[in-house]
């Protein structure tokens, strides 16, 4: 079965540690104003920052397609699953990036200081935030969905699936 490129190898687990680190480092309500959490927004900025360079490397033909002639349900599933996922990659990380500028939170990138993408609000900071929180949530449960819909692959169709992505 063909192999995912290194780069694309790399950047896939490079990105679910990140994704993952991001939401074990949020925090959320009032006390976003009174104590940034500094270093979720450079890990979620890392995940938005990795996303270009992943499309470019599965845009350049480094994904392994698995594609199953006999399932094209199932094919159609995993294109909008995966397209799912990156849409996440992009929409948190510019939502949070919206949402502490809406707080007055100012958001930097290890250090970085970046401009803030909105006003700055005396109240809640809208819907948008509420959706970033949400979202969080969401690619996690996304993500584990993943994870197992890999592990069925391996062990229940025996398609070696989980060696295409195997780093080592």
């Amino acid at each position: 079965m063909p192999r995912y490129s290194k780069s694309l190898i790399l950047l896939h687990w490079a990105m679910a540690v990140l994704i993952l680190a991001a939401w074990l480092t949020a925090e959320g309500g009032r006390q976003v104003r009174l104590n940034p959490p500094v270093l979720h927004f450079s890990l979620g900025l890392a995940v938005l920052l990795l996303v270009l360079p992943r499309l470019v490397a599965r845009w350049w033909g480094s994904k392994a397609r698995i594609e199953d002639p006999h399932s094209p349900w199932l094919n159609l599933a995993a294109k909008v699953g995966h397209g799912v996922l990156y849409l996440f990659m992009i929409a948190l990380p510019l939502s949070g990036w919206y949402a502490a500028s809406r707080l007055g939170v100012p958001v930097s990138f290890f250090g970085l200081p970046l401009p803030a993408l909105a006003a700055s609000v005396q109240g809640a900071p809208g819907p948008i935030a509420e959706l970033h929180e949400t979202g969080g949530t969401l690619i996690l449960i996304l993500a584990g969905l993943h994870a197992l819909i890999a592990l069925w692959h391996q062990f229940v169709l025996r398609d070696g699936t989980m060696q295409r992505m195997n780093p080592v």
